[in-house]
């Protein structure tokens, strides 16, 4: 084992900066790791000293932060300091997709990655080596490398630095079991020397035959590649899901069927809302992006359909919702359970519950919103649509662009007058919700949508209220007589 490398810094204090180094600080006592960003109140989260204001929710993250916080692992705002210590550097930051200028819609806004370039650039000593933890575009790497090359050669050579790609290959809600157990770990790069060095880090607590080496431009491609993947399953699968509506097949044991085919495999076959989240989008639309630059339309065209395939099943699911409630939904409660794009999280970015709830505020409808660890606040900004009932936030200018309004619950005791209930969030919660004593409570004919296929059917259907599954073409998703 190489105990040359003292101390860690982390640029970046999001979903992957964060757990990653509470990971490594925990497998790693005899090394010191620093997070570190900008955004002060971010930090203060990480800090926060009775562990409940924690910025991600993640199984088993909280315990983490418990054991090594101010022992081997710290969270500053101190970006300077951190740099001028650290043996190795990673760079953690969004790279969220571009909206102007070049690019605008599919590439990705590289602002952040070239500022910490310049930092490490101007504050590191000696030899550094910098590691891109980030989704980044392919040949990002030999951006950093002239940018911090250019600061390298203004300081007379007094310091020098090498640039891998250390991809992260997260699934948020699972996220501290797949850095425990990763399937692989894959370390990019030209340097021979640096990538070893890096290896012996993770060689720590990852076997060796799961540690991959590759040059670096395969390294960034492997990432944006097993993103387009994953997320070309969800789109398929879905896109399967309407056949079975229109033919009376069920998508679940299309999905088993096909599932048992070793050369397939089961995983990213349930049907759902739509793929979101921090990746997939951004990851496939850089994939469309690279494909048109080096002029492959036919491969850009392949690519950019998948998302496009995903955009159409929200709005499809929206669609249905209207057309089962006689054709609006105007001045109706609709309760819209889960808002994280995936159970086990708090993130919302990219989830299929914006767009399907901004859709019903267009037909007018009224949502009441419940997710167990979604900020209601954080409800408020991607639907750009001021709560309610909420009147905290007057600063906030949103347009006013909807003609329904939605509010946020902390319980469940929501389904008083409801016409309706769409799950959207596989959360366990919602697996045992007694549908008897809620059909009690709603507006008569009451509608369940399942777009997880998670609920109690049985005693939905003995409550006498109808129901719609997702990728369920069988008689339950017709209307029943009251």
């Amino acid at each position: 084992m190489n105990h040359n490398v003292k101390n860690i810094c982390c640029i970046g204090a999001g979903y992957v900066g964060g757990p990653t180094m509470t990971m490594m600080a925990s497998k790693c006592p005899h090394i010191s790791f620093k997070v570190v960003d900008i955004n002060q109140e971010r930090i203060e989260s990480w800090n926060d000293e009775n562990l409940l204001k924690l910025p991600i929710f993640e199984p088993g993250l909280k315990e983490l932060v418990a054991k090594t916080r101010n022992k081997n692992l710290f969270f500053s705002t101190n970006v300077k300091e951190a740099i001028e210590i650290s043996d190795i550097i990673f760079i953690s930051v969004n790279t969220p997709t571009k909206k102007r200028g070049l690019g605008a819609g599919k590439s990705s806004d590289l602002k952040w990655v070239e500022a910490c370039a310049r930092e490490v650039g101007k504050f590191s000593k000696g030899h550094t080596i910098v590691v891109e933890k980030s989704t980044l575009p392919v040949r990002t790497a030999e951006v950093i490398q002239k940018i911090l090359n250019s600061e390298a050669s203004d300081a007379k050579n007094e310091k020098s630095f090498r640039v891998l790609s250390n991809p992260e290959f997260l699934a948020e809600g699972t996220a501290i079991n797949d850095l425990e157990n990763p399937d692989r770990v894959l370390i990019g790069g030209e340097d021979k020397s640096a990538m070893r060095l890096l290896s012996q880090i993770y060689e720590n607590w990852v076997p060796k035959e799961k540690i991959l080496l590759t040059n670096i431009w395969s390294s960034e491609l492997a990432k944006l590649t097993s993103n387009a993947f994953l997320a070309q399953r969800i789109s398929s699968i879905n896109s399967i899901s309407a056949i079975c509506e229109a033919t009376g097949a069920d998508i679940r044991e299309v999905s088993r069927a096909i599932g048992k085919d070793s050369r397939i495999g089961s995983k990213f076959l349930d049907s759902g809302p739509g793929f979101g989240g921090s990746c997939f989008k951004k990851d496939i639309l850089n994939l469309v992006y690279l494909a048109e630059y080096f002029g492959l339309k036919e491969v850009a065209k392949f690519w950019e359909e998948v998302v496009n395939i995903n955009n159409w099943h929200q709005k499809r699911i929206a669609k249905i919702v209207v057309q089962k409630l006689f054709g609006t939904i105007s001045e109706k409660k609709i309760i819209i359970l889960g808002f994280a794009f995936k159970a086990n999280t708090n993130d919302t970015r990219e989830s299929a519950a914006i767009k399907i709830c901004k859709d019903l505020l267009e037909e007018g409808a009224e949502l009441v919103i419940h997710d167990p660890k979604v900020n209601p606040l954080q409800i408020e900004i991607d639907l750009k649509v001021k709560q309610f009932s909420d009147i905290k936030n007057e600063s906030i200018d949103y347009p006013k662009n909807n003609l329904g309004n939605w509010k946020f619950s902390k319980n469940l005791n929501i389904f008083d007058n409801a016409h309706a209930v769409l799950v959207l969030t596989e959360w366990e919660d919602y697996k045992n919700i007694k549908w008897d004593h809620v059909a009690k409570k709603m507006k008569k004919p009451a509608w369940v949508f399942d777009a997880r296929s998670i609920v109690n059917e049985d005693l939905i259907k003995k409550s006498g209220m109808n129901m719609w599954s997702l990728g369920d073409g069988s008689s339950k998703n017709d209307i029943r007589d009251f």
